[in-house]
């Protein structure tokens, strides 16, 4: 995910200027810190495994006992 600043003018015409990128971090979870001058993201060090996913066939069948 990417995060962009734009030059703005507030004068006697509002002026917006073109988006450009600020930084990029991994996930989307992010937060100023209380200072302004940083921000805090968490940052996965290993990928977990995936969770199995469980199907079951003939559900239906179940229900009837």
């Amino acid at each position: 995910m990417s995060s962009y600043h734009r030059q703005l003018n507030v004068g006697a015409e509002f002026q917006a200027g073109t988006p450009q990128p600020l930084f990029e971090i991994e996930g989307i979870n992010y937060a100023p810190g209380r200072d302004g001058q940083r921000f805090l993201t968490s940052v996965a060090t290993e990928k977990a495994p995936s969770p199995p996913i469980n199907v079951v066939l003939n559900w239906a069948a179940g229900l009837k006992r």
